[in-house]
């Protein structure tokens, strides 16, 4: 492998539970009804050119109806200062099964999930848990990890890998991970603009850089050698670029941002390094066609230099694998 490099492909499944607090459910209702539509294409891309993908979910969405959902809510529940954060306060608006509110239940997805080759099931908290806003600490986290490994026991899956929302990366809470058998998480890309924050504490400067960066090389190409990778307290599977939705009034420049991604693919396979790819199914629930044909366009790729370089699809489940054989 010390020759061979790999891409990792890493989802976080969240729907409303992870817009809920920075737009209204009227507003972004194409995008998470277009899920339903999205997953399934993207499913069948992934079949079609062997990538092992994770699906970091979050454990609300398990639940079949509102009285599952009432029973597996955590014993103590984060207190954020700014009670918007918190999904326990809006409960009340949340339907009563998955036909009637699909935009809190996907017990139905998560199972059209289950049925592909080579797609791992991960957490992404039980309830979208922010890590870094103030008002929440290590006991509350702790009782809502036990809360989303609990319904993902429930239904059969065994979690080992972590996707902390917001990507707010707290390394206080590593060592809780680990006392509960996450092997691995996915850490943000190298470079001030990607650094965790608290969501408010988010500069505009931050937002343009990343935005900027999507398009033409400003941080770099965030690949890694396996041998390299963090392993204590648990692995660290850093990300190297989110894969930011069709923009229709930017579409002049569609071209520079699937540039921008071959280049730091392709730099990959050429180093034997690892390039992690991360996104949301609701960035691809509108305008779906130009999204699925976008990721199409970056797996041909993935698969060109599979046949050259012997470049690897890897879940993080797999890649955290591959960490520890290498280790050994």
């Amino acid at each position: 492998m010390s020759k061979q490099g790999a891409i990792i492909v890493s989802l976080d499944f969240e729907l409303n539970w992870g817009v809920h607090d920075v737009v209204s459910l009227e507003q972004y209702k194409e995008n998470l009804l277009g899920v339903r539509e999205a997953i399934p294409r993207m499913l069948e891309l992934f079949q079609r050119f062997d990538i092992h993908a994770t699906w970091a979910t979050v454990g609300m969405l398990y639940c079949e109806n509102k009285k599952e959902l009432l029973a597996s809510l955590p014993s103590l529940q984060p207190n954020y200062e700014n009670s918007d954060f918190s999904p326990y306060k809006k409960l009340n608006n949340v339907g009563e099964d998955e036909r009637k509110d699909p935009f809190h239940y996907a017990k139905s997805l998560i199972k059209e999930i289950e049925k592909y080759p080579n797609q791992e099931i991960a957490t992404h908290t039980f309830s979208h848990y922010y890590c870094l806003e103030k008002g929440q600490n290590d006991k509350s986290f702790e009782a809502d990890l036990q809360a989303a490994l609990r319904i993902a026991n429930a239904n059969g899956h065994t979690v080992t890998s972590l996707v902390f929302p917001r990507n707010q990366m707290n390394e206080r809470y590593l060592q809780v991970c680990k006392k509960y058998g996450i092997q691995c998480f996915r850490g943000n890309e190298r470079g001030w603009p990607y650094r965790a924050s608290r969501f408010h504490s988010e500069g505009a400067m931050k937002r343009i850089l990343r935005l900027v960066d999507s398009y033409v090389n400003v941080c770099g190409h965030n690949t890694y050698p396996i041998p390299e990778v963090e392993t204590e307290p648990i692995i660290n599977l850093p990300s190297s670029r989110f894969l930011r939705p069709y923009i229709p009034k930017l579409k002049i420049i569609e071209p520079l941002r699937l540039s921008r991604i071959k280049k730091s693919i392709t730099h990959a396979a050429q180093k034997g390094e690892v390039f992690h790819l991360w996104w949301h199914p609701h960035n691809f629930g509108k305008n779906i066609d130009e999204n699925i044909r976008f990721l199409t366009e970056i797996l041909q790729l993935v698969s060109k230099l599979r046949s050259e370089y012997g470049f690897e699809s890897l879940s993080m489940a797999g890649a955290s694998d591959l960490v520890l054989k290498v280790n050994r």
